[in-house]
């Protein structure tokens, strides 16, 4: 498996051909255990208020497009400067 480094830039430039399995790895990585996981869904706690949720889902192994994109869109607002 890439490292997450590796799975980030291809998340940011192919959004459509990230494996469901790598998206978890960076998920992992950056949010910590998922709160559930025993279904097709995994839901990874963030630490900012209002909707503090991340939800993937694994559709036939492969990651749901929308779903890279707000990903992305959390670790950003993670790495920003406070």
């Amino acid at each position: 498996m890439a490292s997450v480094e590796k799975i980030l830039e291809q998340m940011r430039r192919e959004p459509a051909s990230i494996r469901f399995a790598d998206l978890f790895k960076v998920c992992e990585r950056h949010f910590g255990r998922p709160r559930q996981s025993a279904s097709s869904h995994a839901i990874f706690k963030t630490p900012w208020p209002g909707d503090p949720r991340v939800n993937i889902q694994n559709d036939k192994g492969k990651a749901k497009v929308y779903q890279v994109r707000q990903v992305l869109l959390a670790i950003d607002k993670l790495r920003e400067p406070k």
